[in-house]
């Protein structure tokens, strides 16, 4: 039986890895809709990096090929239930 108030073991809490470097991507296709989705909620924002585990330099990257992609109609500004 735990206790609700015991800490969490670090080891427990899966380790955070910038998918970018990890796969030696360097630029970040703002024509590719599917692939950016995955850096966007069901209301259409851009997901912090706090819970990407992006890299702030490719965090910047991301959020500029979403800019992108929604100044030429590819993704919604907004969006209700996307996913």
């Amino acid at each position: 039986m735990t206790l609700m108030n015991e800490p969490i073991k670090r080891a427990e809490i899966k380790p955070k890895y910038c998918r970018f470097k990890k796969n030696g991507i360097k630029y970040i296709d703002y024509k590719d809709p599917d692939f950016l989705l995955k850096f966007i909620n069901e209301q259409g924002k851009i997901l912090p990096r706090r819970l990407t585990g992006t890299s702030w330099k490719f965090q910047r990257k991301v959020s500029q090929a979403v800019k992108r992609a929604r100044h030429i109609a590819i993704l919604p500004y907004l969006a209700d239930q996307m996913k």
